[in-house]
């Protein structure tokens, strides 16, 4: 399978679609469940594209909707490529969303990140260490398939058809030694090496900014090659994260990393102060506290 076509976003494709046919032939989701003999909840999640929906059930939907042949027939071949399995499905236990998936076929990622280097330019290292930190109570081998994940993802930024990276981070994201001096250090190389990729821009916000737009927390906003899937985006949480799809709420983001990149030090600035930290880093050079006052 080309790993630039996601089952992910063909199956919100679909969705997307049977719920515009649906909504056109005034049929409520009521009358399609009481007809395909199912629940409400399967059709709601089919045109959420939080389920995939077999080719029989796609076409018997169509049939109700009275949709033209020609149509069904391009909509049932998407239902059949929907049902393939991307490249991350045999890490499927280790992954809390549907991000990779809609990772994969995305055009451009613009996202904020305000903690840790964000899984697209970890080092190997770093990304153990920040997962065993934070997944301290999994297994090894489960962590060592997280961390693979995330190094099988960055092919998206070398590949023949790159996706395009716009990050910007937080100075505090470049100032936690994650792994340690030595790991931090090799992390901040490489992410220079990566800043310097065509297709990568890279800026950090730094802590002289003091209080900013994007401080309600991480995240990406992603744009897909087609007219047919719209732009989303993706707020991290703990409980992996939440989906956003609504004209307001892209709007909402897309002005809010426009102000926290407006804020933020230019690319070539971003990069000089990497250089910087990787010779004179932060966590060696600050007085650590301890005790009471």
């Amino acid at each position: 399978m080309n790993r630039r076509r996601s089952p992910t976003v063909r199956r919100r494709r679909l969705g997307v679609e049977l719920r515009r046919y649906r909504e056109a032939a005034g049929v409520t989701i009521d009358m399609v469940a009481e007809r395909l003999g199912c629940s409400t909840s399967k059709i709601s999640r089919i045109e959420t594209g939080h389920t995939g929906a077999t080719q029989g059930d796609v076409q018997a939907m169509l049939d109700i909707y009275r949709v033209e042949q020609g149509i069904a027939d391009e909509l049932v071949q998407i239902a059949r490529d929907a049902r393939q399995k991307g490249w991350w499905h045999p890490f499927s236990t280790v992954l809390s969303s549907a991000y990779v998936g809609l990772e994969a076929e995305a055009r451009s990622i613009r996202a904020y990140e305000q903690q840790v280097i964000p899984g697209l330019l970890q080092s190997e290292d770093y990304a153990m260490a920040l997962i065993r930190s934070a997944r301290w109570d999994d297994t090894d081998q489960r962590n060592a398939q997280r961390v693979r994940v995330r190094m099988e993802r960055q092919s998206l930024l070398i590949q023949d058809d790159p996706i395009d990276l716009w990050m910007v981070l937080d100075e505090a994201v470049v100032s936690r030694p994650v792994g340690g001096d030595a790991v931090m250090r090799d992390q901040l190389r490489q992410l220079v090496d990566t800043a310097r990729l065509p297709n990568v821009t890279l800026q950090i916000l730094p802590f002289s900014v003091g209080a900013h737009a994007g401080m309600d927390g991480a995240f990406a906003i992603l744009d897909f090659p087609s007219d047919g899937d719209p732009a989303v985006v993706f707020a991290e949480n703990a409980a992996g994260g939440l989906f956003l799809e609504k004209d307001d709420e892209l709007r909402k983001y897309v002005t809010v990393f426009d102000t926290i990149r407006d804020s933020a030090l230019d690319p070539d600035e971003s990069i000089d102060m990497i250089e910087m930290l990787i010779e004179e880093p932060l966590w060696k050079s600050r007085r650590r506290v301890s005790g009471s006052i």
